[in-house]
């Protein structure tokens, strides 16, 4: 399935900046460091996101919370 993935680990997010810089195909990663966001804004920025944006708008991309 293609899915969006929300993360506070390090390790994915090098994947996906690994990815973007090889120009390989991922579906969208969601990142938020566990010092810099709290839990509460992490929901609030995620359904956020969920709610004006596409699934296809997230393809290749980082995003950073909070916003």
């Amino acid at each position: 399935m293609e899915r969006v993935l929300f993360t506070q680990d390090d390790d994915l997010l090098t994947e996906a900046t690994q990815r973007q810089r090889q120009e390989q195909a991922f579906h969208g990663v969601i990142y938020a460091h566990q010092l810099r966001a709290s839990i509460g804004d992490c929901i609030r920025d995620l359904e956020l996101v969920a709610k004006v944006g596409e699934p296809a708008d997230m393809n290749e991309q980082t995003l950073f919370l909070p916003l």
